[in-house]
């Protein structure tokens, strides 16, 4: 895979909440029977596997669409496109509301804070060590989020992991990194943004799924709350990192904008699916999916962007499936 082929995406959360006093209006859910996209845990081993296949397509359709929005229409502002994909979440999961598919819930701000706080930390940190990094350095340090999630949750939340899923993890992890890392090279900057942001991410991944017991509430639930405030906390960083002149001065049409919203409408998809990964599964389990989609996206861009076949990328996403293909065995083996 080239250097060029960055990775766009621009992941969104949503939180569902349950009756505030301060919304008026109350949405009455439809009955677990006749809901499809309700959470009862008699269907959980049922909207587990449809929740990663709508993340799966949702985020390669991302990659793609925001790749077409990036270059095709020159709107280069990733931190207000991830405002927008926020706002566009909010919105859709609002309207799902007011359908019935899930109940607002009432969760206290400061008890949401941190999770917005890391994921805007992650925002953040994901563009400076993409601004300070070659692509090859920032690709690796994605793939360090896996073992570093693993570490986090032994040492702080008593996780323990078998000596097969390790091996699983250790086998996709080099094989990802054989397929997606190309040039590496270090700066003191680049490489403290590019560990903050792990380490960042790491948190927030754990927190979906440690908030969503914590508090009682469901990943549509929690994920109402997490939209709008992260997309206000994201807001006031947009002049720092994006280029405002240029985002106030860029010509808006009806092509560009429909382009910019349909993103978000994939956004929803990809936060949503990425909340109940993590809820009915684990923070491990999204990053093995994760590592999965980024197999998929490198095949697509030797079909789709006619990017050079390279007997190392090959190599490496053949062993990265092998490692996937284990630690589905093993966990469907003994599931949490």
């Amino acid at each position: 895979m080239t250097p060029q082929n960055r990775d766009y995406i621009q992941l969104t959360v949503v939180d569902d909440t349950s009756k505030d006093k301060n919304f008026s209006g109350r949405s009455t859910p439809l009955p677990s029977k006749l809901n499809p996209l309700s959470e009862p845990s008699s269907t959980s081993d049922f909207l587990t596997p449809i929740s990663i296949c709508i993340n799966v397509c949702s985020s390669v359709g991302i990659v793609l669409c925001n790749k077409f929005v990036f270059d095709k229409y020159d709107f280069k502002f990733g931190t207000a496109l991830t405002v927008i994909h926020f706002l566009v979440t909010f919105l859709g999961l609002e309207v799902c509301a007011r359908l019935g598919f899930f109940e607002k819930k009432t969760i206290r701000i400061k008890e949401v804070l941190g999770l917005c706080v890391s994921f805007c930390g992650f925002v953040v940190l994901t563009n400076l060590s993409l601004q300070h990094n070659t692509v090859g350095f920032y690709q690796m340090a994605k793939v360090l989020t896996t073992p570093c999630i693993a570490i986090l949750q032994t040492v702080f939340y008593q996780k323990t992991f078998s000596t097969s899923i390790k091996l699983s993890l250790a086998v996709i992890c080099f094989g990802v990194g054989i397929a997606s890392v190309t040039d590496v090279s270090l700066n003191w900057v680049g490489t403290f943004f590019a560990l903050a942001g792990v380490l960042v991410t790491s948190l927030y991944q754990i927190w979906i799924g440690t908030k969503q017991k914590s508090l009682g509430v469901n990943s549509w639930q929690l994920l109402y709350y997490q939209a709008p405030i992260s997309s206000l906390m994201l807001l006031c960083v947009v002049p720092i990192i994006d280029d405002l002149p240029g985002l106030m001065n860029y010509s808006y049409n009806i092509q560009n904008v429909s382009a910019i919203l349909f993103t978000g409408l994939l956004a929803f998809l990809v936060n949503l699916s990425i909340f109940m990964i993590i809820g009915k599964t684990s923070p491990i389990t999204y990053n093995v999916v994760g590592h999965f989609k980024t197999c998929l996206i490198l095949v697509l861009g030797f079909f789709i962007f006619n990017y050079p076949v390279d007997i190392i990328n090959i190599s490496g996403i053949i062993i990265a499936l092998i490692g996937i293909f284990s630690y589905s065995k093993y966990t469907m083996k003994n599931p949490k």
